[in-house]
């Protein structure tokens, strides 16, 4: 207990104030809790919703809605198909492999709009058990790297241009750092392309989580569930840095701010995991995000191959 009181002491400044990624320090926090367990558990699980709602307002401040909303128009046909046939697809991968209806819809989430932001916004309109969420986070990141990697060599075998390829990775590649990495390394049309489609696409973020959280507050008949109002902070702070310009350098402060506290949210995410729920959760799951990010990935690279989507 000992150990394990040191080793939360040691890990809360080091990923809040250095540049570990989110990937490890989710990792850490599921080592520490497996491994010695959490000593703070209590203290974490309270805390662990309001960052989250907190890191997501601060990301506003790193959106320009001008830009973003533009190319989201351009694309808002296919953006709402696509994000429809994921969800659709992603409830019925869920009831047909038995998983628990929250993690479920997760790793829909995160496979149709942008992966752990997707889902840490979700996760804080409907509150989820902590283990649903750090499953979902980890087939999301898991995936993430493994699109990473493999991206770049299918589009250059496959002859891609720039421009497609950028859709391609924006569309089906989970988070938008593994973007960026991605497309950094096809050029930079294509860095360019992905990053743009993939802001905006973030921005479905905003009216998906309201809408969740509504419903689920409607339905619910086991307590109140927690609306998104954050999400207003979000649209406030992406707003306030896109009509005031002056205001930016002070918006990059707070957005580098906000995202090294999304990074200690989900070390403290995976340090509220235990043996005993990730031994009920089994694999199901992780076969799930793979099966539904197989079809979204191979079904976005048609589309844009057959040119529907361009």
């Amino acid at each position: 207990m000992k150990l394990s009181k040191i080793l939360m002491g040691v890990g809360i400044p080091l990923f809040l104030f250095t540049s570990i990624s989110s990937s490890w320090a989710l990792l850490s926090g599921i080592v520490l809790a497996l491994t010695w367990g959490n000593p703070f558990a209590q203290y974490t699980q309270k805390a662990t919703p309001r960052l989250l709602a907190i890191a997501i307002v601060g990301l506003g401040c790193g959106m320009n809605l001008s830009v973003v909303a533009r190319v989201g128009l351009e694309g808002l046909g296919y953006t709402i198909a696509g994000i429809s046939l994921t969800f659709l697809l992603g409830t019925l991968l869920g009831k047909a492999l038995r998983i628990e209806k929250d993690t479920s819809l997760l790793i829909s989430t995160g496979t149709a709009i942008c992966g752990g932001s997707a889902i840490a916004a979700v996760a804080s309109a409907i509150r989820p058990k902590d283990h649903e969420v750090t499953v979902a986070l980890a087939t999301v990141f898991c995936l993430n790297a493994l699109g990473l990697l493999i991206f770049p060599y299918v589009g250059r075998l496959l002859g891609l241009d720039e421009n497609q390829f950028g859709l391609w990775s924006a569309l089906a590649i989970h988070d938008t750092s593994s973007v960026v990495g991605a497309t950094y390394q096809y050029g930079d049309l294509a860095l360019k392309v992905g990053t743009t489609v993939k802001l905006a696409r973030a921005l479905w973020i905003v009216p998906l989580t309201f809408l969740i959280g509504m419903v689920r507050a409607h339905k619910s008949t086991v307590g109140k569930l927690k609306k998104p109002w954050f999400i207003l902070g979000f649209l406030i702070a992406a707003a306030l840095m896109t009509f005031f310009p002056s205001l930016n350098s002070y918006g990059h402060l707070i957005e580098s701010i906000a995202k090294r506290l999304m990074v200690l949210t989900l070390f403290f995410i995976g340090a509220n995991l235990s043996s005993q729920t990730l031994t009920r959760v089994g694999i199901r799951p992780f076969i799930m995000g793979v099966v539904l990010w197989g079809v979204v990935a191979t079904s976005v690279l048609a589309a844009i191959s057959w040119e529907i989507i361009r």
